[in-house]
């Protein structure tokens, strides 16, 4: 049931065709937010604006192909954003990918360490670069970014990953830090094993690299939680609609686990 809480306000959501980023993005427009959707995969934004569109027709999608990494994109989807709506108030940063798996360090190729750190972190930095100066403008914003839980501990045979979320953590505090006197608060949110087509391909290669079955790798993760069990999209969602809301105007620089008891 839509909660009307952010009528008038202006989301721009990265990745947000599929995933983490299509569950937020229905959120947001379920609250009566204006969308504005990221992503690479022109067909699938296409497709999910006019899905908002016809169940949420109160408020209004734009769906922008935009490469996160290429600041003269990011950077004019920003300036056509605040054109078209009149600001920004919310940035929710959901691009990522995941890198190699299950490949030690002295395996791991430089040009695709390289690659994960320019997707999820100058991913992640460029669209909050660019969308600063329209909050600014606007007199206060939000800004969620995706950490993961392999940004708050090391993640063994995944260095290019764990070292890309670590310094999601670190942008995250850094803005913090520089916009809470311009009321911008910006937190990270940090999932642990999420169920979806990401993690079955994860559990796919771990699979197969160790000689077990896909079962089996979804039970040893979830055996290392708490709940004993994966988190899904829609809780990941819903931890990023309380950092929006206003009874979030106080939380800034912080990261919140998702991860059912994984990081105690």
């Amino acid at each position: 049931m839509s909660s009307n809480q952010h009528t008038g306000k202006v989301a721009v959501v990265t990745g947000a065709a599929k995933g983490i980023g299509g569950v937020v993005t229905e959120h947001l427009a379920r609250d009566g937010a204006h969308v504005v959707l990221l992503g690479r995969d022109r067909a699938a934004l296409d497709e999910h604006a006019a899905l908002l569109d016809q169940k949420y027709p109160a408020r209004e999608s734009m769906a922008v192909t935009c490469d996160v990494t290429n600041e003269a994109e990011v950077q004019a989807v920003m300036a056509s954003t605040a054109a078209r709506f009149g600001g920004i108030d919310f940035l929710v940063n959901t691009a990522g990918g995941t890198g190699p798996i299950e490949t030690s360090a002295q395996d791991y190729p430089a040009e695709e360490f390289r690659a994960i750190l320019e997707l999820n972190v100058i991913g992640t930095f460029l669209p909050c670069k660019h969308a600063i100066p329209h909050m600014i403008a606007r007199g206060g914003g939000r800004i969620v970014n995706i950490s993961g839980t392999s940004g708050l501990r090391g993640y063994r045979n995944r260095s290019g990953y764990s070292s890309s979320k670590w310094a999601v953590r670190g942008l995250t505090r850094t803005l913090a830090l520089e916009l809470g006197p311009h009321d911008i608060t910006v937190n990270d949110v940090c999932p642990n094993v999420t169920n979806g087509g990401r993690m079955d391909k994860i559990v796919a290669t771990k699979a197969a690299r160790l000689g077990k079955t896909p079962e089996e790798v979804y039970a040893d993760f979830a055996g290392q939680t708490a709940l004993g069990r994966f988190v899904e999209e829609e809780d990941i969602a819903d931890a990023i609609d309380f950092l929006l809301s206003p009874g979030a105007k106080n939380i800034t620089g912080h990261d919140i686990p998702v991860d059912a008891g994984w990081d105690v």
